[in-house]
């Protein structure tokens, strides 16, 4: 039997080996239009900060080296241009000579990827213009800047790769701009999360143009709606668009983003066809709904289940759930599942909690805290959605929560979780415990809440009491205005001070003193909020939102 594969890198490359090692005596055909088959794209970014300095670990696999570990017929610079399917063939173009064959299969599968989105707009063309596909983009960016000492960089798209090469280019040397459309980075952020995101990369020198968008670019200045950014060489990274060209001439269904439509083995409208990686609609994991969700682990997934499938094991790809990390400098953001604008959209009756807690314990020298966020489902309890922003442990705290959403934990199942425990690596209650403990007591009414964004509206009028327990030095450092201040280890002495017949809404630092001044109010017949986050969630938010979005002034 002949299989072939039009695309390599993750979902092409994987299925290629997968499908060698179920059927050793098939024969298995790789298309590539590039030069390269396997690929690091995930790298790409690293190589131009000189964080990778050679070329050559981009480069995962050569087509010597698949035949010679796979016996796998790799093809480079060859494209299809066409396929057949009522009669398996594939039109295929030698792109060093032009020349064209025909190539028959048993099997196909379909791994083109997704390509830069190049928005149109005056000088998006230009020479110092780039986006960042491939390998050959990296070194046509890498040479640019080498050779014309580039100076001021404006990256166009705050998504991952955005600030990935917002990052190396800071690395690289030069003076970078972001430029981002929403009024936050990172989508899969919440904005309360993305604003410790965006204080940081302020500090580390990287300018903020948020809730703006270019409308012209020229030879050396970047136009936005609001203001202009002098650049002399311009990243675009504004997202990207299955590449399913070939696949909509040949009649294979796909949905009105273009991408391909396939069933849980990976299969198209043609049952000998399968399509796998970017290109291809997912279902969402948590909401079951069509998605788009282009991710380097999935793909790999999928092209691992559609080469089941062809060598006769049932396999199924039963949804991304869209698990995603990223590395700004020294902090990581990391995120999984449904964030807050998404279970809105889906119409999910779901609550939240933040925490604050240490990566490791705190008498251990280097302890760093994170930002937790969790949600989940009011009526099933089951956990939804993750994001966490900090330093050391965030990955494995995001691990540990994506692996529970994907097993379908309740968010009460957190705080029984056993998770290693020494000084150097966790606390004996970890961050993700702590989440589980907060959650719980919400559910269970030992704490009600209240949010940074209710605080504006609280009333002034002495209608409800407003409680920080802070100490003294940290309220010198800045607080809520109309809250009057008892620090939590004086409040029993002082409870004369506060009226029985009105609600308190209390906030600490992060939540948690003013969570014990709640159950001590509580035990003395009074009715009391919690300010979910405290004054470090609620003072980061509304950090963020007085830096306008046009300009960075930290950074002048």
């Amino acid at each position: 039997m002949r299989t072939v594969i039009i695309g390599g890198v993750a979902g092409g490359a994987s299925a290629a080996a997968r499908l060698r090692r179920l059927r050793e005596q098939d024969e298995i055909i790789i298309l590539e239009r590039g030069h390269h088959i396997s690929f690091a794209n995930c790298g790409l970014p690293y190589f131009i900060g000189g964080e990778i300095k050679d070329e050559r670990m981009l480069t995962l696999q050569t087509p010597q080296s698949f035949k010679a570990r796979f016996n796998i017929d790799v093809r480079v610079r060859n494209e299809a241009v066409a396929v057949k399917p009522d009669k398996h063939i594939v039109v295929v173009r030698e792109l060093d000579n032009n020349g064209e064959y025909e190539l028959s299969y048993d099997k196909l599968i379909l791994s083109p990827g997704a390509e830069p989105i190049k928005p149109p707009i005056e000088g998006v063309d230009l020479p110092h213009v780039f986006t960042l596909r491939n390998i050959p983009d990296t070194m046509k960016i890498k040479s640019y800047i080498e050779a014309e000492n580039s100076k001021k960089a404006v990256v166009v798209g705050g998504g991952y790769i955005g600030v990935e090469m917002a990052e190396n280019l800071v690395k690289a040397g030069l003076e970078v701009s972001i430029v981002e459309l929403a009024d936050h980075l990172i989508a899969p952020l919440d904005g309360d999360m993305a604003a410790d995101v965006h204080r940081y990369l302020r500090d580390n020198g990287i300018s903020l143009y948020l809730g703006n968008a270019v409308t012209k670019i020229t030879e050396n200045e970047v136009f936005l709606q609001n203001g202009s950014i002098s650049a002399d060489m311009v990243i675009l990274s504004v997202g990207v668009r299955p590449e399913t060209s070939l696949a909509k001439e040949c009649g294979i269904e796909l949905n009105q983003r273009g991408s391909i439509i396939v069933n849980k083995q990976m299969q198209t409208n043609f049952p000998d066809i399968y399509a796998v990686g970017d290109a291809v609609e997912v279902a969402d994991f948590v909401t079951g709904e069509p998605s788009f969700i282009p991710l380097a682990g999935p793909a790999n997934k999928q092209g691992r289940i559609a080469a089941d499938n062809i060598a006769g094991i049932p396999s199924e790809y039963n949804g991304t759930q869209g698990s995603a990390i990223i590395k700004l400098f020294d902090m990581t953001a990391a995120s999984t599942g449904l964030n807050e604008k998404r279970a809105k959209a889906m119409g999910i009756d779901f609550d939240k909690t933040y925490t604050f807690s240490a990566s490791h314990a705190s008498y251990y020298p280097g302890a760093k805290n994170m930002s937790v966020k969790i949600l989940w489902d009011k009526q099933t309890l089951r956990l939804i959605g993750a994001q966490i922003v900090g330093f050391d442990g965030v990955d494995k705290r995001m691990d540990v929560l994506a692996t529970a959403i994907r097993f379908g934990a309740k968010v009460t199942d957190l705080a029984e979780l056993e998770l290693c425990y020494a000084p150097p690596f966790g606390s004996a209650k970890d961050p993700v415990n702590m989440a589980g403990f907060v959650a719980e007591n919400i559910i269970t009414g030992k704490i009600k809440q209240f949010f940074w964004h209710d605080v504006e509206d609280l009333p002034r009028d002495g209608s409800v009491t407003l409680l920080d327990v802070r100490t003294k030095t940290e309220v010198a450092r800045g607080k809520i205005d109309g809250f009057f201040n008892i620090p939590l280890d004086e409040l029993r002495d002082n409870l004369d001070k506060i009226p029985k017949n009105k609600p308190v809404y209390v906030h600490c630092h992060s939540g948690l003193r003013s969570y014990i001044a709640c159950r001590i109010l509580e035990g003395h017949g009074l009715t009391c909020y919690n300010l979910a986050g405290g004054w470090r969630l609620y003072e980061s938010v509304l950090h963020d939102r007085t830096v306008p979005p046009y300009i960075c002034t930290e950074c002048k």
